[in-house]
């Protein structure tokens, strides 16, 4: 294996040797919890910690490594190695941190393209789709959706609901798979590419780690059936991690998500209702909620039925998720801006009283 295989490529090289860091070697994250780390190299895997240096100086949980990135690394027992710098990321998934306004969550880093698996029947839910849409097009990456469980109904109702996907969701690929019968699986297979990186996003219980080994061919990731008390998925993966396939492919696995919060999402929502988005030009006022206001060419292409209005509402709450996200963002930065101002005038007045 050469790090290439595992997504290496020119410009990491180029920084590796600009910022000095050729004295030391690569290696990339496959899996992350609690900031203890398996570093894959093309050797072996280590257990990783971070150097105090980089755990002192970082300013968010975002300065730490992620499943996904490249770090530079020592040595310094058989199976261990200290983590010395974080490389830029190419692309980096993002959601609002759980129970921290303002905070992000880095769901993996380094990623080219994102399975957004939604299995029929279970808690099927084309908002929740847009939402993992809005967070990939946001963070650059090409998005995939993969239907599972399509076993459980009829070529002519599976037929239906595709094309509800796709009428709501445009120019991206609906791919119907079923874990159980294989079905699809051979196809999606040989749309993995070799040195790229693939991400799993989905609820609990979609299939996401049986789609994992049915890709790999073995038995990587546990798995687990739906709750019969509360027909949702049970949590198999506790944490990330990075499995590179037979066929060249790099998959990074996730534990299940039920809440997909909006962080700063400036542009993918522009994308994902791209025909809100055009539409909006022809509003009368510059500043049009889409909500009220007279002259809304939105608000008239719900009520003629040209866009869906459980598309327009989702567009509408996750405007108010990215905005208030935004507002909170600026309050933290201007009370940590105000602290900043009490110290140093309560650090000046200490020093006029020694004299």
């Amino acid at each position: 294996m050469t790090l290439e295989d595992l997504g290496y490529n020119i410009e990491l090289e180029n920084y590796r040797k600009d910022q000095n860091l050729d004295s030391f070697e690569v290696g990339r994250i496959i899996s992350e919890h609690k900031e203890r780390y398996v570093v894959k190299t093309t050797e072996n895997e280590y257990d990783g910690e971070t150097i105090g240096n980089l755990r002192f100086s970082a300013r968010s949980r975002a300065d730490f490594p992620a499943v996904g990135d490249w770090v530079a690394i020592s040595r310094y027992d058989e199976d261990k190695v200290l983590i010395h710098s974080v490389f830029p990321r190419k692309t980096t998934i993002e959601r609002q941190a759980i129970g921290k306004q303002g905070e992000k969550q880095i769901i993996a880093a380094n990623i080219d393209y994102a399975f957004i698996v939604q299995a029929i029947g279970h808690d099927f839910n084309i908002n929740r789709i847009e939402r993992y849409l809005t967070i990939c097009h946001t963070s650059g990456v090409k998005p995939i959706i993969i239907l599972n469980k399509t076993d459980l109904i009829g070529d002519t109702e599976l037929g239906e609901l595709t094309s509800k996907v796709r009428e709501r969701v445009k120019h991206v690929p609906v791919i119907c798979i079923s874990n159980e019968t294989h079905k699809g699986i051979e196809g999606l297979k040989e749309r993995l590419e070799k040195g790229k990186t693939y991400c799993l996003l989905g609820s609990s219980g979609v299939g996401k780690s049986t789609l994992l080994n049915n890709l790999s061919g073995r038995q990587a990731m546990k798995t687990n059936t739906i709750s019969t008390s509360t027909n949702k998925g049970r949590h198999v993966t506790t944490h990330r991690e990075l499995l590179v396939l037979e066929n060249g492919g790099i998959i990074i696995d996730n534990p299940g998500m039920r809440e997909v919060g909006i962080a700063d999402s400036t542009g993918g929502l522009e994308i994902t209702f791209e025909t809100i988005t055009k539409l909006s030009g022809s509003c009368k006022f510059k500043d049009c909620t889409h909500t009220t206001e007279i002259g809304c060419a939105v608000m008239a292409a719900v009520e003629s039925g040209e866009i869906d209005k459980s598309s327009y509402e989702n567009y509408l709450k996750m405007e108010r998720e990215k905005e208030h996200f935004e507002s909170t963002v600026a309050e933290k930065r201007k009370k940590d801006k105000d602290f900043g101002k009490m110290i140093k005038n309560y650090k000046k007045d200490r020093n006029k009283n020694k004299y």
